[in-house]
């Protein structure tokens, strides 16, 4: 456990931080580019005012804005070899969190290049333990840990280590879904579900005893709240329910994939979230809502899409609404955001102390927007990283960013007789040159098909890498 003279007590960090907004952000955004998150005006975050909805099955009160501890900060390591998470600003930043009501903190063991657990148990553990919660996975899913049922225990052990805890708060399998598609060819994973269950769920978790270990360790109080997440085909979704239904297992939560796109329109396999959120409803089982945003496509959104939410709340950000829109669903439990600076923490505070529940109208609205989104060529990824690393170096999540931020401001030109063309076309190819390094852009893709089985969200990531090449090509050929 930490070292007693590391702790830091509740009143000595709101000293420290003073509870204001503006001094905090110089100190850990740094150079960061403001506006990032649609320039919601700075306003005074309280320090008491956190939504908090409570669990059935534990009474905990938990934070409705969950820290999502995946894409933490980075910096150059100081002997020039590399990166390592930026520990001080992590720290900066839980203890932010924490004494502005967040209680929540959702990590794994393959986060950040495996380095979130550790980072995120070294600024947890200078709190006293009963002032948060801390979730992590069985990530069992890009490896062949489930074959060896010592290598699966030591997993989940290694994770209480790291996190510097003798019990986790919520603990889950991890990805379920996803696993199938790790060692499975394309046309095994379109197969009968049964050939899912048999080669990857009853692998991963029930062959190996694991589930059984996970239970026994609930009983004895090591884990307080067993769950899972979720990414994949809707067989998939309904078995692991059904183990409830006949009455195999208790879960006392599932966290899935949640936004006003991804309930009606989820891309690839994965399912829609109107089907996923009422199927846990129904049950009374705790939510946990992952990519509110969408992998940030909703932070900002396309420009008079934008406007049309600017127009009904100017003084609130464009990636408000879809925090208050996934928060607005009363058996979500928490809502996790991967928030990387303080101006991002900073928005969600405001958004959730308290939140303002979204109105039928608000509703209809976030559904239009949604439709009007599917109308544009957008990659539908949500810079997870599980595609990470490219054994050709290729930065994949960087190259789908960069081609959806400018479907978002308008800059894919699309014919030389467009007016906007001159000023799009430029805008474009300098900024992928900015954006990804030469020696990473789509045009060394080769085609290998190795990034495509760890994608959750099922995109064609080949395909989709030369179509951008092509269209790139294109731009660069053009002379007008």
């Amino acid at each position: 456990m930490a070292d007693n003279q590391n702790k830091i007590n509740r009143r000595g960090f709101l000293k420290l931080l003073g509870g204001g907004a503006v001094a905090t952000t110089a100190i850990v955004t740094g150079c960061k580019p403001q506006n990032d998150r649609g320039g919601a005006a700075l306003s005074e975050i309280p320090t008491d005012k956190m939504t908090y909805r409570i669990n059935p099955n534990t009474g905990d009160k938990v934070s409705i804005l969950g820290y999502g501890m995946m894409r933490l900060p980075l910096q150059q390591k100081a002997d020039g070899t590399g990166e390592e998470v930026d520990q001080e600003m992590v720290n900066q930043l839980v203890d932010y969190a924490i004494a502005h009501g967040v209680n929540y903190f959702d990590t794994s063991a393959t986060y950040v290049r495996g380095w979130s657990e550790e980072a995120t148990g070294k600024a947890l553990s200078r709190h006293p333990r009963e002032s948060y919660m801390v979730a992590t996975k069985f990530s069992n899913h890009n490896n062949t840990v489930w074959r060896d049922r010592k290598e699966a225990i030591a997993l989940y052990e290694r994770s209480k280590r790291n996190l510097q805890v003798d019990y986790i708060d919520y603990y889950l399998l991890h990805a379920c879904g996803v696993g199938s598609t790790t060692y499975l060819t394309e046309k095994d994973v379109d197969e009968e579900f049964d050939t899912i269950d048999k080669l990857v769920l009853k692998e991963r978790f029930f062959d190996n005893g694991m589930l059984d270990y996970l239970i026994e360790e609930r009983k004895a109080g090591r884990i307080r709240n067993l769950g899972w997440s979720f990414h994949g085909k809707v067989e998939v979704f309904d078995y692991m329910l059904s183990l409830q239904d006949r009455g195999m297992v208790h879960w006392d939560f599932v966290q899935i994939q949640l936004n006003y796109v991804d309930w009606k329109y989820a891309s690839g396999w994965n399912v829609n979230a109107e089907y996923l959120y009422n199927e846990l409803a129904k049950r009374d089982i705790p939510v946990v809502i992952m990519e509110p945003l969408l992998g940030g496509r909703l932070a900002s959104n396309i420009d008079y899409l934008s406007s049309r939410l600017k127009q009904q709340k100017p003084n609130n950000s464009i990636a408000s609404w879809a925090f208050r829109y996934a928060g607005s669903f009363p058996k979500v439990l928490s809502v996790l955001s991967g928030m990387t600076y303080m101006e991002h923490l900073q928005d969600n505070l405001r958004t959730y102390s308290p939140l303002d529940v979204l109105t039928d109208d608000e509703f209809e609205l976030l559904a239009d927007t949604a439709r009007r989104m599917t109308e544009y060529s957008s990659v539908p990824c949500t810079a997870c990283q599980y595609c990470m690393p490219c054994p050709y170096g290729i930065d994949i999540p960087a190259i789908f960013t960069h081609y959806n931020k400018c479907i978002n401001e308008n800059n894919v030109p699309e014919s030389s007789q467009d007016d906007n063309y001159r000023k799009a076309r430029r805008a474009f190819l300098v900024g992928y040159d900015r954006s990804v390094p030469k020696l990473r852009q789509a045009n060394l893709c080769i085609g290998c098909n190795q990034c495509v089985h760890h994608c959750p969200q099922a995109i064609k990531i080949p395909q989709e890498l030369h179509r951008i090449d092509g269209y790139i090509e294109t731009l660069k050929q053009e002379t007008i």
